[in-house]
């Protein structure tokens, strides 16, 4: 398997310090706005950084692709027949809406498209 991707290399040793038998890092990506600290992407799950939570708190979530319903490109403008012309995604588990927003559409697509390969197999 290639090397992961990553923005920075401590965030990548925090998701590679959770991982479990047999699962390797695909990319993890520092995410920028409010609350998402960083979207990790490995052969199992998702994992995202909350960190919006009262009292300077923060939480790792693990979304299991299985439960994953869908993953959309979110943009507050028309694209204009361009697919990936924002730096933001959209991932459904369970009825949860989990927004990612990164630093460039190359890093969007890119998660975009693990997600949803993961999800249609």
């Amino acid at each position: 398997m290639p090397e992961p991707v990553f923005d920075r290399r401590d965030q990548l040793e925090q998701v590679q310090k959770g991982l479990i038998q047999g699962e390797e890092v695909l990319a993890v990506y520092d995410c920028v706005g409010v609350g998402t600290g960083l979207l990790g992407l490995t052969t199992l799950r998702v994992v995202l950084q909350d960190k919006s939570f009262v009292g300077k708190k923060h939480a790792i979530t693990s979304l299991p692709y299985r439960q994953i319903r869908s993953v959309s490109v979110v943009s507050d403008k028309s694209m204009g027949g361009k697919f990936f012309s924002s730096s933001s995604i959209a991932i459904d588990a369970g009825g949860t809406i989990y927004q990612a927003d990164f630093r460039g559409d190359d890093k969007a697509s890119n998660a975009h498209n693990i997600v949803l390969w993961y999800i249609t197999r």
